[in-house]
């Protein structure tokens, strides 16, 4: 039968972690599910964890030339074979709430005009300090989602994403398989926020319905690439790239617009 989930999991040397995220992808109810995990190690570091599973619903892949630190990339490799009705990226330090996939996908299938879902993060950790302000960073994140959601405008989440910290994070979304050609997949130009870029295309083409409920486990204190505070010269260069396309595709009048509103109202919603 055709999975209702196809998950997506680029991995990079993380054996133990990846597992992690591959069996909260698994022990979803309610859903069927394919796993892909794409390995980016050049020497293949999840295979025997990863094969060890044994679970027919999970295929593993090495790929062939690592991208040295491009999620982007790999990403891209596995949505085209993807069989399910959606689309599961999942990050492999993250892990699955319990009923997540059931819940998105229900959301997704009673707005069938809508093209992504999303819910809302708990983040998990050893360090306090880090653990405390991550919790807050998500808190105020689900309360701006909220907030665009009561608005039912989705130039408002947009608006969050270019302009504002973002309200999402890329293992938190389900989103329609049939949308990935259109968008032509994530953009491997962006080494950093590529996932905010994403979805915020997907989301001012076809709509998001937020869900306020935890269905993503967010490890916090990884190593990542954006918990490198050197990387903040490359997200900004991303960002202008992201603002570019965006008064490319939608114009410059609705671009300025956004921008404007996220200075004067959004702040203070």
């Amino acid at each position: 039968m055709t999975p209702d989930v196809s998950v997506v999991v680029p991995t990079f040397r993380r054996p133990a972690l990846v597992v992690e995220a591959v069996k909260s992808a698994l022990s979803q109810d309610g859903v069927r599910v394919e796993v892909q995990v794409l390995d980016d190690s050049p020497e293949g570091s999840a295979r025997e964890p990863v094969l060890a599973l044994g679970d027919a619903r999970v295929r593993y892949v090495q790929r062939d030339v690592p991208t040295g630190g491009n999620p982007a990339t790999v990403r891209n490799e596995g949505w085209p074979r993807a069989t399910g009705r959606y689309l599961h990226f999942l990050d492999d330090d993250d892990r699955v709430a319990p009923g997540a996939y059931q819940a998105l996908a229900h959301a997704l299938d009673a707005h069938p005009e809508r093209g992504v879902a999303f819910g809302r993060v708990e983040p998990f950790g050893d360090d306090a300090q880090v653990l405390a302000r991550q919790t807050a960073y998500f808190e105020d994140a689900a309360r701006r989602a909220r907030v665009a959601q009561r608005l039912g405008s989705r130039r408002w989440l947009v608006a969050n994403m270019m302009f504002r910290p973002t309200v999402l994070v890329n293992s938190a979304c389900l989103i329609r398989r049939e949308l990935l050609p259109v968008l032509d997949g994530y953009d491997p130009r962006l080494p950093l926020v590529e996932d905010v870029d994403f979805y915020l295309r997907a989301i001012r083409r076809a709509g998001a319905v937020f869900l306020d409920r935890v269905v993503l486990e967010y490890r916090t204190g990884a190593p990542s690439l954006m918990h490198n505070e050197r990387d903040a010269k490359k997200a900004v260069s991303a960002y202008r790239l992201i603002h570019e396309r965006y008064r490319r595709e939608w114009g410059a009048l609705e671009f300025t617009a956004l921008r404007l509103a996220t200075r004067t109202v959004l702040r203070w919603l």
